[in-house]
């Protein structure tokens, strides 16, 4: 979902997401015809690296917990997460393009730092295509329906650690020049999502499975550079 599409996407409820299904992971039919992904089709190559972490590759999802076409890519994206090598260090970041989302950054941030993220990710992101939070307090609301202590939530909601993680996520995002999500970043230097990696009219699923093939190419080429 690019920018310009959030402000549209708020206030959107009961979203319905199609899928195909597809048995085993494949480049786009242009980039395997010629042997691999390309630069500047099917990813993109920033024109200075960023850090990353030593003797390791990082590779960073870019999303927003309101967009149906991250919560389309989720199960393709954590399929393959559990399947990384030991030399491959993942993370998501949240996006906080625009002032009516900063609170969803907060959101994920809090939950992050009272380290029950991983534990109701699924549940946040369902909840958000049903009903997207729309303030703070639609927030502290939904963290109390998921059966989470609300005060200490709240506590980390509006600490200073979170409001200096959602600055640095926001950093990171510009840094990347990302203008949609989902997106992935890969060791410091590449960028490619399912909008870039996929073929057009394919499906989600599809575009999802082609995107996670070229971050494998890209993980193995960013080895080969270490």
């Amino acid at each position: 979902m690019k920018r310009r599409d959030f402000s549209a996407q708020l206030g959107l409820s009961a979203l319905g997401l199609s899928t195909l299904g597809l048995s085993t992971l494949g480049l786009p039919g242009i980039a395997a015809a010629q042997g691999g992904p390309m630069e500047g089709k099917q990813y993109l190559k920033l024109s200075q690296a960023l850090p990353t972490t030593p003797g390791k590759i990082d590779v960073v999802e870019f999303f927003w917990y309101g967009c149906p076409h991250c919560f389309a890519f989720d199960p393709t994206l954590e399929a393959w997460v559990k399947q990384l090598p030991a030399d491959v260090s993942f993370r998501r970041v949240h996006v906080g393009f625009r002032a009516n989302i900063k609170s969803h950054q907060k959101l994920f941030y809090a939950l992050e730092a009272m380290g029950k993220q991983a534990e109701v990710h699924s549940a946040v992101f369902a909840a958000f295509q049903r009903d997207m939070p729309e303030s703070d307090k639609d927030v502290i609301a939904l963290v109390g329906r998921l059966g989470l202590d609300v005060a200490k939530f709240t506590a980390a909601y509006n600490s200073f650690g979170v409001q200096t993680k959602c600055a640095q996520a926001s950093k990171l995002s510009e840094d990347f020049r990302i203008d949609g999500v989902p997106a992935l970043g890969i060791a410091g230097r590449y960028l490619t999502s399912p909008s870039i990696a996929g073929t057009r009219g394919a499906g989600e699923q599809v575009n999802g499975q082609q995107a996670v093939a070229v971050a494998d190419f890209l993980i193995k080429l960013a080895r080969n550079k270490a």
